[in-house]
């Protein structure tokens, strides 16, 4: 292993744990998908320990698996939330939700897929719209959300398959799409137009609209989206009006990205 351990603390030193850590941070900016004897040889471990590491790690959620190569997910970002106001991302993000949440006088927030669930990671609220109060670190289910199925629709098929198959599936309100077939050709919808909104399926009179944020790679880092009460605007006003200054924040927050 490439660190040492000192005897003093050798006695409390857990190594398969400090194993698996290595096999997280095997994946980094330039080798987001790694081969199983990839992530071995950068791991400094064998391949039957790297296939056990991987597939423990993908069984809790923090890696997924085509079949042949792997990759993380965003749920490794649980494994730091307490420095999550840290990490750049939000950073980045929140001065161009506050300058979207001016133009547009409504709440703003930013999201990363955690499993089946969204995550928020940065927020612009101007006032409550939901019966439950919003914070950093607060999740919802990501079929009922506009972030969740921007977020959802960029996951391989097997893999949205599998999420939606292996967790019950609320009737939240009366309009909540909750049926797998449903769902699954509304995210073709979403995959395809490269946004999403939502109209009272995550909660009564709130409506939403969220577009993807790619980061250097190209792969999707996050979710952001304007929420309003319906009975401020129409979704069509919600469309054709907030959607472009929405779409051209995700550009600008984009931008700053690929210069990070």
């Amino acid at each position: 292993m490439a660190e040492a351990v000192g005897e003093e603390s050798a006695g409390d030193f857990v190594q398969s744990l400090a194993r698996g850590l290595t096999v997280i941070r095997s994946f980094d900016a330039e080798n987001p998908e790694l081969s199983l004897s990839e992530v071995a040889r950068r791991a400094e471990i064998s391949p039957a320990a790297a296939r056990r590491f991987l597939r423990t790690l993908e069984t809790l959620g923090y890696v997924r698996s085509d079949g042949k190569r792997f990759a993380l997910t965003p749920r490794v970002l649980e494994l730091g939330f307490s420095y999550l106001s840290a990490l750049s991302l939000p950073e980045i993000m929140q001065p161009h939700l506050e300058k979207l949440s001016r133009a547009v006088d409504e709440s703003v927030s930013a999201a990363v897929l955690a499993s089946a669930e969204i995550v928020y990671v940065a927020r612009v609220p101007t006032r409550r719209i939901m019966s439950v109060g919003i914070t950093i670190g607060t999740r919802f289910p990501a079929y009922a959300t506009s972030m969740g199925r921007v977020l959802l629709a960029e996951l391989p098929t097997a893999e949205v398959a599998a999420i939606l198959n292996g967790h019950e599936l609320h009737q939240l309100t009366k309009r909540t799409l909750n049926e797998v077939p449903a769902i699954t050709e509304e995210l073709a919808r979403v995959r395809a137009q490269g946004w999403a909104i939502v109209d009272g399926e995550l909660e009564v009179g709130l409506r939403s609209a969220a577009v993807p944020v790619r980061g250097r790679d190209g792969r999707v880092a996050a979710a952001v989206n304007i929420s309003m009460s319906a009975s401020r605007d129409s979704v069509e006003y919600l469309r054709e009006h907030h959607l472009p200054l929405l779409l051209e924040t995700a550009a600008a927050i984009e931008a700053d990205l690929r210069l990070i």
